[in-house]
């Protein structure tokens, strides 16, 4: 896509941000959480939620997935049998966010992912280098590293890390799986969450 076509999207969809309100999080899975964030998410390499990704964390860089670490209070972290991992851009101009990264399966001892978990293990599991499982994402890449319209403002990208007191149906730890199929089988099964969020822009 030329600059010249990114931008006049960018003008066509200037209000079309902001829709927090179908996010993963907004799920009926997450029907008495919504305004709870129990779990602590940080990314020691790229500051406080709500910062601006570096370039190497881009498409236009490495596009690197950022290193995360969280952690859960007691009552949470005792019961947990799985960790949930999804990344998505709310601001972008299409009527749902674009799933960046779907991530399940990942172990209740492992509370921290780095960028070098995110290589392929064994390709006909979906399996991972960090010991988990990719899903879907909009394009089919096991990650779509951040690149918004030109002059589309900033976006944010969320990283939200769920809890799970029950673990995944194997059947579900496929490239194939969707963030929506995902959101209708952790139904009841959610212990809490919580996310760090990036922001990238992108200027003509």
């Amino acid at each position: 896509m030329t600059a010249l076509i990114e931008v006049a999207l960018s003008w066509l969809f200037k209000n079309a941000k902001g829709h927090d309100a179908k996010s993963f999080y907004m799920g009926p899975a997450f029907a008495n959480l919504r305004d709870k964030q129990e779990i602590i998410v940080t990314a020691p390499d790229c500051g406080p939620t709500n910062s601006v990704l570096g370039v190497e964390y881009t498409h236009d860089g490495a596009g690197k997935f950022p290193t995360l670490r969280w952690e859960a209070p007691p009552h949470i972290a005792d019961q947990v049998k799985e960790w949930l991992l999804v990344s998505e851009d709310p601001d972008a101009f299409l009527p749902t966010p674009i799933c960046h990264g779907i991530y399940t399966g990942i172990p209740a001892s492992k509370t921290s992912v780095e960028a070098a978990d995110f290589e392929i293990q064994d390709s006909t599991k979906a399996l991972l280098k960090g010991g988990f499982h990719y899903g879907r994402s909009r394009n089919g890449r096991i990650y779509i590293p951040p690149r918004p319209l030109m002059n589309h403002g900033p976006h944010r990208y969320f990283f939200e890390v769920v809890a799970l007191k029950e673990a995944l149906d194997p059947s579900l730890l496929s490239a194939t799986t969707t963030r929506e199929q995902i959101g209708d089988a952790i139904v009841g099964k959610v212990l809490g969450w919580g996310m760090w969020v990036g922001v990238a822009e992108r200027k003509w």
